[in-house]
């Protein structure tokens, strides 16, 4: 009797919801107007990393669920995000920027002590191996897992917005090395490009990302400050929305 193939159920592909790079058409204006909106309420022009996180959420419809790992904080569909965000003085002329993936302790998670000078392609690996498992734990629930980094301005007037596929990183492709800080530098061995460090003081793991060719620049104009009278004076405010309780001792 001929062997047959088994019959296999049909499974459906993750799809995300639009193409890397390729952001929803209202994307860049709900992104300009939370930045707008932010430059008009507070007058601060910088703003943190967390911030970044539920404006793009907010931008794409998407949900914002803080993570302790810090790759799937925003999650629409099957689809998860972490997002990054850095400060330059002109985004729109970055070629590379440093995103900093949080701690990488190779004691907490091998036992294993760094000893800054020695064996760095062994701990260089750890890092990576360590980095690569959170990637693989997100990777069983969210199929496309994606980077979203905004560079932003000074001034917050000009930010370039892009993604990436959050990958796992083979060990084999890179070589390390200590240098005169006692950190440790990752480098690609086929163009020698510089691609990682990992900081033996505070355990800090940063990658180094080129910026595609694909990206999104977005410029608003500053508006002037709402002083704060008139938004109080716009919701109403008296003095009985105030509780004061003293205590002594």
């Amino acid at each position: 009797m001929s062997k047959k193939s088994p019959k296999l159920r049909t499974v459906s592909k993750s799809v995300p919801p639009y193409p890397i790079n390729q952001f929803p058409t209202e994307f860049p204006f709900k992104v300009g107007e939370q930045l707008i909106y932010i430059l008009a309420t507070r007058g601060a022009t910088d703003i943190e990393g967390k911030e970044w996180e539920q404006i793009f959420a907010n931008s794409i419809g998407a949900d914002w669920k803080p993570s302790n790992v810090g790759l799937d904080d925003i999650v629409l569909g099957n689809t998860a995000w972490g997002a990054k965000s850095v400060k330059e003085k002109k985004p729109s002329s970055k070629k590379t920027v440093r995103l900093i993936s949080g701690r990488n302790d190779s004691q907490f998670s091998f036992g294993h002590v760094a000893t800054p000078g020695k064996k760095p392609n062994e701990h260089g690996e750890l890092v990576l191996d360590i980095y690569n498992e959170r990637v693989s734990k997100i990777r069983e629930t969210h199929k496309p897992l994606r980077t979203v980094v905004l560079i932003r301005s000074y001034d917050l007037t000009e930010a370039v917005v892009f993604e990436f596929d959050t990958i796992r990183y083979d060990p084999e492709l890179y070589y390390w090395e200590w240098n005169s800080r006692n950190n440790l530098f990752g480098y690609s061995k086929k163009d020698k490009k510089h691609k990682f460090v990992w900081q033996s003081g505070g355990t800090q793991f940063t990658i180094l990302e080129e910026v595609p060719a694909e990206h999104m620049v977005i410029n608003v104009r500053k508006p002037s400050l709402i002083e704060k009278d008139f938004i109080l004076n716009q919701i109403g405010f008296d003095k009985s929305w105030i509780t004061v309780t003293q205590t002594n001792g």
